[in-house]
């Protein structure tokens, strides 16, 4: 019955979101459902979802027809104080056809567009189609699908909303020529359609941002939690005197300091072939040895303290992302005081929310936003708040799967914000958000010589969970 239903429906080129999917087969007569809504509805979507039901049903006030607004549940795992609040694990459903890619890509569209459709800027905002029609200021809302410089030194944007598309010119002489517009993000443009009604002179960019908090609010929590990252067990530049330095403190000072919480975002074992000539460099050169070599050391990190810990792109998982939590026969291998998550996940500690996410994307915003460079991780942990998303760009260097739901968005505003990847150590704050860079256990390797990249190694950035304080502890 499924199957016919969506294949009927995918005949008359309507394609439904997995949710809107499960709620119209519910219903009694699905296929008169959808048309109903259909009718309703000032402009088909692309693809269909639950939100566009309610916008179409809601209004009627019908229990029976109208899709149910109220949020799951977070999903509560393990123990203690720990929340998963959100994670690809377990959900993964993606197949990567054209289907997946526009649920993907409008998912993250609709997300984002919300988030932008409250700023004030934008009050009064209209569909592209809509813009190119007016003689006066226009503002819309689109997903950009290419940035290029003209040959008169102008920046075109092409960008498309899910009524059309168009271009949108910034003219060299404009204030914003040198602004950074990345591939696939989701902006607000202000401007002017120009005389022929072709384009739009872009005059203003509105991007999603985070709001301007007080940040974390002083709380009862007497609790730390450690951030520790890029481990790389199996390298032979794995730093091991130094890890067993900072076990010694775990254990001899952590309890005073409340250190209950250590979260380890990412690169937990150096992996195999993730780089060229890696194996010349592997001490261990089995991945799960690797693991079982990690598992052993995290064996002595003391019983009262909750380990939470994430791939990377050098651990066994797919390297598209979101990526889900290591696997069961590597799970296995460690203590139940070990939390295994996906990557990025979203985590309530002692009612702290803290976006953990590895950073490959960091990768790609180097190369595309002015100004950022590898030394500086804390900067481009800015932008992808600016943007409201982790990894904007597809096709880049960070491999990107096309789930149902985009989970690199940044739906939810975080207290604490975490990375690794770059193999340094930075702390700072964004907007009442705390910005943590997790440093690495590794020591320089050939391949970062020859790309004259140094790391900032041994070094454990703490946050007190209850008054917000940050500091580093040096451990070389």
């Amino acid at each position: 019955m499924r199957n016919k239903v969506l294949e009927a429906l995918c005949e008359d080129g309507i394609f439904l979101a997995p949710e809107a999917a499960d709620f119209v087969l519910n219903q009694d007569n699905p296929l008169s459902y959808v048309r109903t809504a259909i009718d309703g509805m000032p402009q088909l979507p692309l693809v269909i979802t639950l939100q566009d039901l309610r916008d179409v049903f809601c209004e009627k006030g019908d229990p029976r027809i109208c899709p149910s607004t109220a949020a799951p549940e977070p999903r509560k795992l393990m123990r203690g104080e720990v929340k998963v609040l959100k994670d690809i694990t377990g959900n993964s459903t993606c197949e990567g056809n054209i289907i997946d890619f526009a649920r993907y890509f409008n998912d993250r569209f609709q997300t984002i567009k919300r988030i932008l459709a409250r700023r004030r800027e934008l009050v009064g905002c209209v569909s592209i189609p809509k813009a190119l029609t007016l003689d006066r200021e226009v503002k819309f809302i689109g997903l950009v699908n290419e940035v290029r410089i003209t040959k008169n030194g102008h920046k075109m944007i092409e960008i498309e909303d899910e009524e059309g598309k168009c271009p949108a010119l910034i003219l060299k002489s404009s204030s914003l020529i040198d602004e950074s517009v990345i591939q696939d993000e989701v902006i607000g443009i202000i401007g002017k359609t120009s005389k022929k009604g072709e384009m739009i002179i872009v005059e203003e960019i509105v991007r999603p941002d985070v709001p301007i908090t007080g940040g974390m609010a002083p709380s009862d929590s007497t609790s730390t939690v450690a951030f520790i990252s890029d481990i790389h067990v199996g390298s032979n530049t794995f730093l091991r005197d130094r890890w067993l330095k900072m076990i010694r403190w775990v254990r001899t000072e952590g309890p005073a300091m409340g250190l209950n919480y250590i979260v380890i975002p990412g690169d937990c074992v150096d992996g195999i072939g993730i780089y060229p000539d890696q194996e010349e460099e592997l001490e261990i050169e089995d991945v799960f040895e690797q693991y079982h070599a990690l598992a052993e050391l995290m064996k002595d990190v003391p019983d009262g303290i909750q380990v939470v810990m994430q791939p990377g792109n050098h651990d066994a998982v797919r390297l598209a992302e979101p990526q889900p939590a290591l696997p069961d026969e590597i799970i296995k291998m460690f203590d139940s005081s070990v939390l295994m998550v996906g990557n990025p996940c979203y985590l309530q500690i002692e009612g702290r929310t803290i976006l953990s996410y590895h950073g490959r994307s960091m990768d790609d915003l180097v190369n595309s936003v002015q100004g950022l460079s590898y030394n500086l991780p804390l900067e481009a942990m800015k932008e992808m708040l600016k943007r409201r998303h982790m990894a904007s760009l597809y096709g880049g260097k960070t491999p990107l799967a096309p789930e149902k739901k985009d989970y690199l968005v940044i739906d939810t505003v975080p207290d604490i914000f975490v990375t690794g990847h770059v193999h340094s150590a930075g702390i700072a704050e964004y907007r009442g958000i705390r910005l943590i860079n997790a440093s690495t256990w590794q020591d320089q390797t050939s391949f970062q010589r020859m790309h004259n990249f140094n790391p900032d190694p041994a070094k454990v950035p703490l946050v007190h969970l209850g008054t917000g304080k940050c500091m580093i502890k040096d451990f070389n």
